[in-house]
């Protein structure tokens, strides 16, 4: 006989320390859980305190205000006939652990601390949290006063241990311990568990989905069982944005997803499956006897320690049986890269631009295709807004999740706008929304083409923003006199005959000023405009020319904040391409069409400065050596190891050598402009990020003596295959 289970998996847009706000939407998605018919509800991790506390979670005032919300929750009847799965930090034994609580009917049933911590690339748990190491084993915790006195605990079982129902096992595995080689939902499973619950607060990276989506199906093929994953999701104060995505699976097949951006603040994904289709999954006779033989945790043969729980998640009646069935299979859904630019950034943005109390955001629009990039992000962050806040006109057919999200983003915008509390004021349109919240600037110099100008006003036409164009020529002028007046020296171009110095002396002053004039109008514009309040300025450098350290250091990429920091050209340019047809924005096509460039030096009838030029090599490349540096984990030694193979076809050894050794050199000798980057949204796992995402030195002996000698001695010894394949195309 069938034996139905309605289980619910959520993502919340938690936030650092918000106490309040976190406790909210906690029992927001108790509440629909449970009027989904839920009887198990599994939140994100460290739903809380919010997950990117950081070092907030070394004070005892974070672990103390968890246990108050604790209380709060358990004082509701949130956890009334329901198995309530929530995230906190406990201290045990004066050892900081970052643990899962499940409650039900008011009473915790276990505290489950994480066993294996995130403690690479964006994630340092170890510097807060310890590990629990001691599989299958569990102590007896005491109770803090405040729980004690109202659920009438003086302690509970604390460590790594499995909740049996009267109808079957739950267990637990925390985020990072799904990634790892010996997960536990292996030895889990073996002893019985049918269900596992899965809190995570996993980051999004370009592509980064389907490999989380994998593990958690290839959990359950082979093993059997219902996974339910949950997620953080939104900017919960930092750079990374979580995106939500929670999930069900059942005996390797995905029956229910959730969305992987959105506005809303809390997102509730159930589904009904059959206990009985996971007791028929694990028939197999080898599974039988390897669950019969081996010894769970350290209790040799007698498996996890179980805590009882008086209560069935099952239903079994015959009405069960008739008015309820099976969630269907179903394939997963991803996003193109192009979407998850338009939509992960644009969420981020709306989070920080609404929880900063600022009304807007500024950019210094150049027309090249990165503060471009930039300004269509913004207006995808508008037209995401648009469809919410305008929603309650459009029509009443829609669920009350919707309903609220759309009375939240409306009250959001408005109140960022200025727009009284008892204004009836709706947007018309996405570019409605740019108008009111989004300034561009262009900042034009006698180096500036007719072209770059135009652009930069027919997309600030299109989007709808505020547009404002100056010329810089004034400022920069004086500055050299002053300089003058000083030293008695003029310095030049160098197609004027200028030294290299001079040159990007003179090109450094056009890019800092850009900067300082950014944040004079952002200042100023919204009072210029009759408004309150001031503008983020948003920078607009690129992965790739951080990597490379092609940009002035406080030049305009120094903001508030840079959404494409941490995408590489080659996306952005796939990006302006989907925008151009998905956002009906024409214009966009001429930002592809145009060769990249600074407009830093004067234009000559025999010289246009571009970019990749100056660079000395390509942006494909540069995301090339980005990836085999940071993800690879290469030295200058393998890179040139690894692309001497790779580009046999194309490039002698020696001209491999040469890219490798100029990248090398100007990563080492700009490594320094790192230690200022802008705080960029991460979405690119060769990010530079200092001191954040890559911890790698800013002082190098950046000519790697060592290093390029052998690259060197090698590349004069390897034959040129190059030559062949030209020969042989030549032929053809």
């Amino acid at each position: 006989m069938p034996q139905y289970v309605k289980v619910a998996t959520c993502s919340l847009n938690q936030w650092a320390l918000d106490f309040d706000g976190n406790r909210d939407r906690i029992s927001s998605s108790i509440r629909s859980a449970k009027a989904q018919g839920a009887r198990i509800r599994l939140g994100p991790e460290l739903e809380i305190p919010g997950y990117g506390c950081f070092d907030h979670f070394l004070e005892q005032d974070t672990t103390l205000h968890s246990w108050q919300v604790l209380r709060e929750l358990l004082q509701s009847d949130a956890t009334d006939d329901v198995i309530v799965d929530t995230g906190m930090p406990v201290l045990h034994r004066s050892v900081l652990y970052n643990c899962r609580v499940l409650i039900h009917n008011r009473r915790i049933l276990l505290i489950r601390p994480k066993m294996w911590l995130a403690n690479d690339g964006n994630y340092r748990e170890m510097r807060y949290f310890t590990p629990w190491t001691r599989r299958g084993e569990t102590d007896e915790f005491v109770l803090p006063e405040i729980i004690r006195s109202l659920s009438g605990q003086e302690t509970v079982r604390f460590g790594d241990a499995v909740v049996q129902t009267r109808d079957t096992c739950i267990g637990v595995e925390l985020c990072e311990e799904l990634f790892t080689p010996d997960s536990p939902h292996i030895a889990q499973g073996l002893d019985g568990v049918e269900i596992f619950l899965n809190a995570s607060a996993s980051h999004h990276e370009l592509r980064k989905l389907s490999t989380r989506v994998e593990l958690i199906r290839e959990a359950t093929l082979k093993l059997g069982g219902v996974y339910l994953y949950a997620n953080q999701q939104g900017c919960d104060g930092d750079r990374l944005y979580y995106d939500g995505c929670p999930l069900i699976a059942v005996n390797g097949s995905l029956v229910g997803q959730g969305t992987q951006f959105s506005l809303q603040d809390v997102q509730v994904v159930s589904a009904t499956v059959d206990l009985e289709e996971v007791r028929a999954c694990r028939s197999a006779k080898s599974r039988g006897m390897q669950a019969a033989s081996r010894s769970q945790g350290n209790r040799q043969g007698q498996g996890f320690e179980r805590i009882f729980v008086d209560f069935e998640v099952s239903k079994n009646t015959s009405e069960a049986l008739l008015s309820e069935h099976p969630s269907k299979s179903r394939d997963p859904f991803y996003h193109l890269p192009e979407e998850e630019i338009a939509l992960g950034p644009a969420c981020w943005l709306w989070d920080y631009l609404r929880r900063s109390r600022t009304q807007g955001y500024f950019i210094p629009l150049s027309g090249g295709i990165d503060s471009c990039a930039t300004s269509v992000i913004v207006y995808s962050m508008c037209r995401l807004v648009y469809e919410q806040a305008a929603l309650p006109d459009k029509t009443r057919a829609y669920n009350k999740e919707q309903v609220d999200t759309s009375k939240l983003v409306l009250e959001d915008l408005r109140r960022i706008v200025g727009e009284k509390e008892e204004s009836d004021w709706i947007p018309a349109s996405p570019q409605d929304v740019c108008n009111r919240l989004f300034v561009t600037c262009y900042m034009g110099t006698s180096n500036s083409s007719a072209d770059t100008r135009n652009r930069a006003k027919q997309l600030a036409q299109a989007i709808g923003s505020y547009h404002i164009d100056l010329n810089m020529d004034l400022i920069i002028t004086a500055i050299v006199q002053l300089f003058t007046l000083v030293t008695s020296q003029t310095p030049r171009f160098k197609v004027h005959g200028g030294s290299s110095a001079e040159n990007l002396a003179l090109q450094n002053i056009q890019a800092r000023l850009r900067m300082l004039l950014a944040y004079l109008f952002a200042q100023l514009t919204p009072w210029v405009r009759g408004q309150s309040g001031s503008l983020l300025v948003l920078g607009s450098a690129n992965v790739d020319e951080s990597l490379r350290g092609y940009l002035t250091k406080y030049d305009c990429s120094s903001a508030d904040l840079n959404p494409i920091g941490a995408i590489s050209k080659t996306d952005l340019k796939r990006f302006i391409a989907y925008a151009t047809t998905a956002f009906d924005l024409p214009v966009l096509q001429s930002f592809l069409d145009a060769v990249p460039t600074a407009e830093l030096e004067p234009i000559t009838a025999d010289y246009v400065q571009a970019d990749e030029a100056d660079m000395g090599m390509t942006y494909d490349e540069l995301s090339i050596f980005g990836k085999l540096r940071k993800v690879s984990k290469c030295g200058p030694w393998s890179m040139f190891s690894k692309l001497v193979v790779e580009w046999k076809d194309t490039h002698s050894p020696t001209q491999v050598a040469e890219k490798v050794k100029l990248f090398f050199f100007e990563y080492a000798r700009n490594r320094h402009k790192m230690t200022t980057i802008t705080p960029s949204y991460h979405a690119e796992s060769y990010s530079p990020d200092d001191n954040r995402f890559d911890l790698r030195p800013f002082l190098y002996p950046a000519r790697f003596p060592f290093q390029f000698r052998l690259i060197d001695q090698l590349s004069a010894k390897l034959p040129d295959q190059s030559r062949n394949e030209r020969v042989f195309r030549a032929m053809k």
